[in-house]
């Protein structure tokens, strides 16, 4: 997006923002091919599809994995399209209402959610969110610019960056589990099957698409939600909602659909803020800012007044252009599932290639190519072990929204942490963390009980 932000400059204004509109929401499928095939998430927002859609591509379902999330991320797409052109100044002023206090508390019940991601124990998945957490506290001080964690090196002081994290965890880690795995004699490689998915795949996913469609469109609009943070509640709102829970992690097709629908719908509604309000929404949103800025247009309420043309321009591309991202996906899956028909001793070193030159591309620094192969060491270490690297990443993403929202709460309320009960927003979000941190345990306790008092479980009274 950097690069694309320096070549829309000699670019007519509309046909500029167009191109960066389109490149960002085709992103947000094209990251999907590498984790549902290789488990290297290409955005952050495909992290959570690597859990499920992996899983799937090793059951000889990958064809399905990749066409229902063109059809989720079509219809999602759509959805918020139409819904952008039509509430797009009631959802924006209601965007403007959130502050850093509105940003802790959601980024607290992201975090919580980050615990339904992993297929292992909660207390599991407690301890890599924790570990998240903590790398994303390595470099300066986002406030003071202070030096945290880096050992007295130079390269640590600007962080960590995602790509990093999740092609060492992901992408590495799971190339050495993988390949450890050729060792010894196991069973045949799964056949790739259908490019396309079932009429049972497209039954089980209606659900799936409607609820990713709606928190995808809520969540883009907010600063500091977009993509990711869509992604990841609706993986959270569909484990919620299946009547096999245990079948997440494992290759449930829902799992795929919910957020990749989910993050196409906050692909697209995260311009609400932006071209209403002049808020870029996230990191990428700041990019399409900046080329607005080059442009000599300054992106706001009279923007609509004064430059229609553009505004609706853009929102009229996006009905073309998600046309399009369906009309090129569907016919190149059998294409791109191809990649598992190459044999591993051939795939894992070109892959670390691959790896190792985009890791490096990031900021042209040898150090992160050591960096991303220790951990890559861990991610080997952590499968080994039974603890899933999805919740770690999650809340890496989340530490970087966390921290700096909380620490403006607290000068904002003078250090006194019941002001975030004070505000209307924040005191309702931060209800539903505590609901969804203790129903779990209730109901587990209910159920205990319920069979505790079953006449069919009572010996006493058979």
């Amino acid at each position: 997006m950097r690069a694309a932000d320096a070549v829309t400059y000699g670019i007519e204004p509309t046909a500029a923002i167009i191109m960066l509109a389109g490149i960002f929401y085709g992103a947000q499928y094209g990251g999907t091919i590498t984790s549902v095939l290789l488990r290297l998430p290409g955005e952050a927002s495909s992290v959570v599809t690597a859990i499920d859609g992996y899983e799937m591509a090793r059951r000889g379902r990958a064809g399905a994995a990749l066409g229902i999330s063109a059809i989720g991320s079509f219809v999602g797409g759509t959805i918020a399209i139409v819904a952008l052109t039509l509430v797009t100044p009631l959802v924006a002023r209601f965007a403007v209402d959130f502050g850093p206090a509105e940003y802790t508390v959601l980024a607290l019940l992201g975090i919580l959610m980050v615990t339904t991601l992993g297929s292992g124990s909660v207390p599991r998945s407690l301890l890599m969110a924790a570990l998240g957490l903590l790398l994303a506290t390595v470099g300066q001080d986002p406030l003071v610019g202070t030096a945290r964690l880096t050992f007295g090196s130079d390269e640590l002081l600007d962080g960590i960056d995602f790509v990093i994290i999740a092609m060492g965890l992901f992408g590495v880690g799971e190339l050495l589990y993988n390949l450890e795995s050729l060792r010894r004699p196991g069973p045949p490689a799964a056949k790739v099957g259908s490019v396309y998915p079932s009429r049972a795949d497209l039954r089980a996913s209606r659900g799936a698409i409607g609820r990713g469609s709606v928190i995808g469109f809520l969540l883009g609009i907010l600063p500091g939600g977009g993509a990711t943070m869509s992604s990841m509640a609706a993986y959270a709102v569909e484990k919620k909602a299946s009547r096999r829970p245990e079948e997440f992690g494992k290759g449930a097709i829902q799992g795929v659909t919910g957020p990749e629908t989910a993050n196409n719908a906050a692909a697209t509604s995260s311009f609400i803020p932006l071209l209403s309000l002049g808020i870029p929404a996230n990191a990428t949103m700041a990019v399409m800012f900046g080329a607005l800025m080059l442009q000599g247009i300054t992106p706001g309420p009279l923007l609509v007044d004064e430059r229609p043309d553009l505004v609706w321009g853009v929102v009229n591309s996006m009905y073309v252009g998600n046309l399009l991202l369906l009309l090129m996906s569907l016919p190149l899956i059998g294409i791109f599932v191809r990649i598992l028909r190459v044999r591993a001793s051939v795939l894992a070193p070109v892959t670390v290639l691959i790896t190792m030159l985009g890791v490096y591309t990031v900021r042209n620094n040898v150090f992160d190519m050591f960096l991303v192969t220790g951990l890559g060491v861990l991610g080997y270490l952590m499968k080994k072990v039974g603890y899933e690297p999805g919740p770690l990443v999650l809340a890496f993403v989340l530490g970087g929204i966390l921290e700096p929202a909380f620490r403006r709460a607290l000068r904002t309320f003078e250090g006194d942490l019941t002001g975030f009960l004070t505000e209307p927003i924040a005191a309702t979000l931060l209800g539903a963390t505590v609901v969804l941190a203790l129903a779990p345990p209730a109901v587990r306790a209910l159920t205990r009980r319920r069979k505790a008092a079953s006449p069919s479980e009572n010996p006493a009274l058979t």
